[in-house]
């Protein structure tokens, strides 16, 4: 028993490094055909909004903001994917309750 909490505590230590490293990595998307582009950070905290003025001339405010909702999802959902893609490294795959996430 004694072996397995070590085991468990070297898996967290592990996912917490794995953690610091990825907090400050960005991921963008972008939406309305590139016009529009979200950076957030892995730790899903929102970096910065780009959309090019010449589209929120020509299609006005609500598409735009539908435009920003979009893309920031995409990042988002781009950076959930990317840490558990690194988790997985390190944990082989496994899901284990309460240490995992």
């Amino acid at each position: 028993m004694n072996e397995l909490m070590r085991q468990a505590s070297r898996l967290r230590r592990k996912m917490d490094q794995v953690r610091d490293g990825l907090k400050d990595k960005e991921l963008s998307a972008t939406s309305a055909g590139g016009k529009i582009s979200v950076t957030v950070t892995c730790e899903g905290k929102l970096r910065a909004v780009s959309v090019e003025p010449e589209f929120l001339a020509s299609e006005g405010l609500e598409l735009a903001l539908d435009g920003v909702v979009a893309a920031a999802n995409a990042a988002l959902s781009a950076a959930e994917a990317h840490v558990e893609a690194e988790m997985s490294k390190v944990t082989g795959g496994i899901h284990i309750p309460g240490i995992t996430g």
